[in-house]
């Protein structure tokens, strides 16, 4: 793509808007009328993943315009240019390196003209002989004690990323080991995650990159001080109940964390592309240094689909580009995300931060305002409970809503035979709504189904709202990478043909620069800097209610 040209301007944009102005309103009815096997041919194979796309609203020709409008945006180019290794974050001149992360050893990825792979694999081996000392016991704590409890302090991609996963993988952890996630500088939220946690038993990973974060660091000293007060001992015993996940040992020690204990990532991970990196040594202590193996096989599965299968046989291109056609073209503004498995209950929020952080853009790769819709809103829950909550909106509500449907054909690992049978009774209400939202329900003859005539438009459904189904055997470590990596290249394929960079996130800072200066004013009274009328209105409510129960 010639980067000086707006998306406006290019044919194969103009070319789609011509196709949505011109759709001559058929339905998904007519459209599998017209095409009796799209229900296989509108599919694809990736891995483990069998991704069926027939219950959109598009044809042959829609798909084929979007295609080209990938290649008039540069995404193929884009794409091998970051597996390259090239600093395609130009915003902060770094290259984006996540898919070195799960590269084979002999693999050679080089950013800065070095070979980034030995050093991921130092990095995985140290991981490894760590949790292994967890895993087994050996590992001990300032008394002596073995450690039992693991609690992981992040924020953001360190928290999400491993928590997320912990929580799919469940079937696969370590039962005897307890394992809890803080993130929230809310104090309740640590306080929760350890007030029936013994001291002695209890492993602190701190995840942050410049281990300096202020939400993160807060947690840790808060954690430190809680260990110290417990064990009614001295700053030595940082060492044996802290380990580090930073880029800055420096940091890390003058925390007190021995040398021996800090895990390294690199400035080209981006926080929420992490978990596979050090970031993930809750998870890699959970499932093991095998199960976690397996994890970036099925990260690398993608990651090499997405590298060389055929744009219209490759699943995050479709993916992406679909969501760009609802986007732009029928004004949908969210994208649901609805896995049917407990075990995935986080992980429409860890997606949330990986799209939204990623394509929450409005200014283009060249500093120029976008002319089109970017990121939409992601959102979702765990599959049934949402068909009681909010799914009435999906079916009959006034906007369009596209949702991806994950389910799997046999239940979670674990489950004795008795609550597995449950399973069909779950993928049946799966099958159902992916029905129900393509093809509707027309209103009965009155008393067919003993209403009256005036309850027919009630009782109808128009259809015709898209879903993707995407279907694995069972959830295993190398079916959750696989997911991970389709929503990571998709995100790609968006931000591609957008031409926004997906790889910053300067809209988080200002909030933060914002609360360093509040700070004060919630403690003193006055702001770093003055601030408006409406914020210091309620800094001084604030300090009025919080006085007041302190005085109590």
């Amino acid at each position: 793509m010639n980067q000086d040209a707006r998306h406006s301007e290019l044919p194969a944009w103009a070319a789609l808007r011509r196709h949505r102005e011109q759709w001559d309103g058929a339905g998904l009815s007519e459209l599998f009328a017209a095409e009796p096997r799209r229900g296989t041919t509108f599919a694809v194979r990736a891995g483990d993943l069998h991704i069926d796309y027939s219950k959109h609203l598009c044809t042959r020709e829609t798909l084929g315009l979007l295609l080209d409008l990938a290649t008039a945006t540069g995404v193929a180019p884009l794409r091998d240019a970051m597996f390259r290794g090239e600093k395609v974050n130009v915003t902060e001149g770094r290259a984006v390196l996540h898919t070195a992360l799960r590269a084979p050893r002999d693999a050679v990825v080089e950013s800065g003209g070095v070979n980034v792979v030995p050093s991921v694999h130092a990095v995985l081996d140290h991981m490894a002989a760590f949790a292994g000392e967890v895993r087994a016991g050996r590992l001990t704590g300032h008394t002596g004690e073995r450690i039992r409890n693991v609690v992981n302090i992040g924020i953001g991609g360190s928290d999400l990323g491993p928590a997320m996963a912990y929580e799919a993988l469940r079937p696969y952890t370590a039962r005897h080991l307890t394992f809890r996630f803080v993130s929230n500088i809310d104090g309740s939220d640590l306080y929760d995650a350890l007030r029936d946690l013994r001291p002695a038993e209890t492993l602190f990973l701190v995840a942050s990159k410049s281990f300096a974060t202020l939400e993160t660091m807060s947690n840790a000293v808060a954690a430190r001080d809680w260990l110290l007060s417990g064990l009614g001992a001295g700053r030595e015993a940082v060492a044996r109940h802290f380990a580090a996940l930073t880029t800055s040992a420096r940091n890390a020690a003058d925390f007190g964390v021995s040398k021996d204990q800090v895990f390294e990532f690199w400035d080209w991970v981006g926080g929420r592309y992490s978990f596979d990196s050090a970031i993930g040594l809750s998870l890699m202590i959970a499932i093991g240094p095998e199960r976690f193996t397996e994890l970036l096989a099925g990260l690398r599965t993608m990651d090499e689909h997405f590298l060389t299968a055929p744009a219209e046989a490759n699943a995050p291109f479709l993916l992406g580009l679909l969501c760009i056609w609802y986007g732009e073209f029928f004004d949908a503004h969210s994208h649901a995300v609805l896995p049917y498995s407990s075990h995935l209950a986080k992980f429409p929020e860890y997606l949330q931060q990986l799209d939204m952080e990623s394509n929450g853009k409005s200014i283009d790769r060249q500093g120029r305002p976008v002319v089109c819709q970017t990121g939409p809103v992601v959102w979702g829950t765990r599959g049934i409970n949402g068909q009681h909550a909010y799914f009435q909106l999906l079916h009959q509500g006034t906007r369009l809503v596209p949702a991806d449907f994950i389910g799997f054909a046999r239940p979670a690992a674990d489950l004795p035979p008795a609550m597995a049978a449950q399973h069909d009774v779950l993928m049946a209400n799966f099958f159902a709504q992916t029905q129900a939202l393509a093809f509707g329900k027309s209103g009965s003859e009155p008393g067919s189904e003993g209403e009256s005539e005036a309850l027919l438009p009630h009782r109808t459904f128009r259809g015709d709202r898209p879903t993707t189904t995407v279907l694995a055997p069972q959830l295993t470590p190398s079916v959750l990478g696989q997911l991970i990596a389709l929503y990571e290249h998709k995100v790609f394929v968006q931000g591609a043909v957008w031409n926004i960079n997906s790889f910053d996130q300067w809209g988080v800072e200002l909030g933060k620069e914002l609360a360093k200066n509040l700070e004060p004013a919630l403690t003193r009274g006055t702001p770093g800097r003055p601030v408006d009328g409406s914020t210091a209105a309620l800094i001084a409510r604030y300090r009025a209610w919080a006085s007041a129960e302190a005085e109590r």
